[in-house]
């Protein structure tokens, strides 16, 4: 794959029925704008984000668990979104409109505390890919430790 693939954010490609969540979408005034790059492979994608104080978690200083979930929710639906896009043979460019996925399915395991004010690292692996499902594993890393995992099953929208 080429390196072009990393300097296009998967979101911003979305169509514009889908460019208005919260976490991700770049229409979204109030939103995160969570952004999914694929690598210069294309085998994985790579979300980074610094969440700010107001997403703290019950312990000062760590991030809401919520909050995490969220993060693995918008980045996996991407990053599937990418995968059946290269699956069949397509790159990111800026007039493409990637497919979009949803949510089905997603498991979070939580491995240790997720510091705030700190940019956190979210990498995608494509495990499964069918007709209409993509399956996604997650790894959220802060300060190079592993702070949590994630597994989604998305589903094409229709």
């Amino acid at each position: 794959m080429s390196g072009e693939n990393n300097k296009i954010a998967i979101q911003d490609t979305y169509g514009e029925r889908f460019q208005h969540c919260w976490g991700c979408g770049p229409k979204n005034e109030s939103g995160m704008h969570l952004k999914s790059y694929p690598d210069e492979t294309g085998e994985k994608c790579i979300c980074k984000v610094t969440p700010q104080g107001e997403f703290t978690g019950g312990v000062p200083d760590n991030l809401f668990g919520g909050m995490i979930a969220m993060i693995f929710d918008c980045h996996g639906t991407a990053s599937a979104a990418w995968f059946a896009h290269r699956d069949k043979g397509l790159k990111l460019t800026k007039d493409t409109v990637i497919g979009r996925f949803i949510t089905a399915r997603l498991e979070v395991d939580f491995k240790k505390p997720t510091p705030m004010d700190t940019e956190l690292t979210v990498t995608s692996y494509l495990r499964e890919i069918g007709e209409r499902k993509v399956i996604v594993e997650m790894e959220m890393e802060a300060d190079g430790i592993l702070r949590a995992k994630a597994k989604m099953v998305a589903v094409g929208a229709r």
